[in-house]
């Protein structure tokens, strides 16, 4: 009995969990933006822009419908420790790769589908009321 409880113990300290807690610290960077994503120079429907010096890396906005976006942090879920780990939007404007790690992610909600990274992309929270679309985290 002693024997299978200490086998016990040991597993449970040696053994990792395998859950989200274990996914490398982007750090927090607040964020609150208003952006109009309907003016001339802004997003068109499977189009994608870059917002440089917010978030800790970047963001990187993709519009999927005229009304729904996905938002990201640019910082490489990977190994966000890395210089240069900023994902960068592919020429298919679907997916994105870091150029550091080669991970590559899926635009329309943030999966990772190839490379090394298990991680999906950090995203922020986004409220569009047709005409302001706000991000935050």
């Amino acid at each position: 009995m002693i024997r299978i409880l200490t086998v016990t113990i040991l597993l449970l300290l040696v053994v990792p969990g395998c859950d989200k807690d274990n996914q490398p610290l982007i750090p927090y960077v607040y964020v609150s933006l208003q952006l109009y994503p309907d003016s001339m120079d802004f997003i068109p429907v499977g189009g994608y822009k870059y917002i440089d010096n917010e978030g800790y890396r970047g963001i990187v906005i993709y519009r999927l419908l005229p009304n729904e976006f996905s938002v990201y942090e640019r910082c490489c879920p990977y190994d966000p420790e890395k210089t240069g780990a900023r994902i960068i939007v592919d020429a298919s404007t679907t997916t994105c790769t870091c150029p550091v790690c080669l991970s590559k992610f899926i635009l329309y909600d943030g999966t990772p589908y190839g490379g090394p990274s298990p991680y999906s992309l950090m995203q922020y929270r986004w409220n569009y009321d047709g005409e302001v679309l706000y991000i935050y985290n």
